[in-house]
């Protein structure tokens, strides 16, 4: 696969991505499996991952300052 930023190749990596849950709340996942590219380092996700982390994310609570959740699909 290409980046759809620069056009250079996706690369399967695992690694810690943060993600911010409204005004306050961050939710750091780790162990997250990426495409992330070899030139620019843009990372996406896969379509399976997507919804695993869209459930993960739902489940947080957002009176939390800060979450860390290791990824399992």
């Amino acid at each position: 696969m290409r980046c759809r930023i620069c056009g250079g190749l996706l690369e399967r990596r695992v690694t810690d991505l943060p993600f911010k849950i409204g005004d306050s709340s961050i939710v750091i996942l780790k162990s997250l499996p990426v495409l992330q590219c070899d030139q620019c380092g843009d990372t996406e996700l896969e379509q399976a991952t997507m919804l695993r982390v869209d459930e993960l994310l739902a489940s947080v609570d957002g009176s939390t300052e800060l979450e860390v959740i290791r990824y399992a699909a």
